[in-house]
């Protein structure tokens, strides 16, 4: 008994033929020259690590690189800096500050985004296509040209210097963001699976709660890097909308950390890295989203 083998098409053939199990591996000028780049990049970072831990003598005697082939100096790091850091400016309720204005302003888009995102892909409404261009174009427009009129409209409301006026600027300038990529996104998901829940009789919010809302783990942990790192490395808006003060972040509180104390770039370089902790945190957690998420959507096979 014999059974007829199907040939394979000619998609399937240029597919196997452009897979190679073997790839070639990278040369030592590729490596070099990366592992350059590396360097460079992470130069600012570790002067800034170790500044942090000189005294002020040293700092302003001494570059931070002398470290590297001076073992002698090794003896004189302290944790004075951060200490004073903390304890002797506003940078510990900075830092707090910072998280109660960075987390609002991170999941409540995301929240409204992703209700946004299903609806223009999986529901029909008349004019849908017209409104999430719209929203998209919304992308070209500085920031900073809405700071102004906010700022008025913060103002007659008796908003200004609170975490409230950051928030929504926040959420409003990131809304086109959040809804674009996770969209696009959501448009990647099988539609058999949506409309098996059709069938079954789930309604849309039970669509969107225990199906589309899972699958699209990875585009809302990418904006979440995204939305987490604008927020809590900006300066702009926070001194537009907040400035300086009890509830200042900690961009804020590093711009006069200096002048405050009297002391030198220790100080600053110390209050310096303990803002970068928390997004390299952040970052190092849901790296492995990151990718899933921006590619997502690009290319179609």
């Amino acid at each position: 008994m014999s059974t007829a083998v199907q040939a394979p098409s000619a998609r399937q053939r240029k597919k196997a033929a452009s897979f190679d199990p073997n790839p070639a591996k990278a040369g030592w000028l590729t490596k070099l020259v990366l592992l350059l780049l590396c360097v460079l990049w992470l130069t600012p970072t570790i002067g800034t690590f170790i500044t942090s831990f000189r005294t002020l003598d040293d700092s302003n005697t001494s570059g931070w690189w002398t470290v590297l082939w001076t073992p002698s100096a090794w003896s004189s790091m302290t944790l004075d800096n951060y200490t004073q850091a903390i304890n002797g400016s506003n940078m510990g309720n900075a830092l707090i500050n910072s998280f109660a204005i960075a987390l609002p302003a991170t999941f409540i888009p995301i929240l409204v985004a992703a209700f946004a995102a299903y609806a223009f892909t999986f529901m029909e409404f008349k004019g849908r296509d017209v409104l999430f261009l719209t929203i998209v174009a919304m992308l070209v427009v500085p920031n900073y040209v809405a700071l102004v009129p906010m700022l008025k409209i913060y103002g007659a409301l008796g908003m200004n210097g609170t975490f409230a006026a950051v928030w929504l600027a926040h959420i409003g300038f990131g809304m086109s963001l959040a809804i674009y990529i996770l969209r696009n996104y959501m448009a990647t998901l099988p539609k058999t699976v949506i409309e098996s829940a059709k069938i079954d009789g789930a309604s849309h919010f039970q669509t969107f709660y225990k199906l589309v809302l899972p699958m699209s783990v990875p585009a809302l942990a990418s904006f979440a890097i995204f939305q987490f790192l604008w927020v809590w490395n900006d300066l702009l808006v926070a001194l537009v909308f907040v400035g300086p003060g009890e509830n200042e972040p900690v961009t804020i509180g590093l711009t006069h950390l200096r002048g405050q104390l009297g002391q030198g770039w220790n100080l600053t370089m110390a209050g310096g890295f303990l803002s970068m902790i928390v997004p390299i945190i952040v970052f190092l957690a849901l790296q492995r989203y990151f990718v899933r998420g921006m590619t997502a959507g690009a290319v179609k096979g």
